[in-house]
């Protein structure tokens, strides 16, 4: 199982979200090709009623302890109730690494 995979199953079934995308962003970093290190998080879930962004991503974390402990360098979080994805409709762009010069 890839560490995306593992990831996607941890939050599937901790948080039982509406909306659930792992993004691997390994290869817009200065990291070997094939890389598992950066992730971008996208998810939806009612347990997040009633908490604020720090609690959010303060439970995410905790849940991919494991993952933040060994291969995982990089984690952007977006959590979001129903209703809060509902009037967004999307994450935030990831913008392009300052530093990548090509990886030798």
């Amino acid at each position: 199982m890839t560490i995306q995979q593992q990831i996607e199953a941890k939050l599937a079934t901790a948080l039982s979200p509406s909306v659930l995308e792992v993004i691997n962003e390994s290869h817009m970093h200065r990291v070997e090709p094939g890389s598992e290190s950066h992730f971008k998080v996208i998810i939806v879930s009612e347990q997040f009623a009633g908490q604020r962004l720090l609690a959010r991503h303060r439970q995410v974390n905790a849940i991919l302890a494991d993952e933040l402990a060994g291969a995982v360098h990089a984690l952007a979080l977006h959590t979001y109730t129903e209703s809060e994805w509902q009037a967004k409709g999307h994450a935030p762009r990831t913008p392009s690494c300052v530093g990548k010069p090509s990886f030798s």
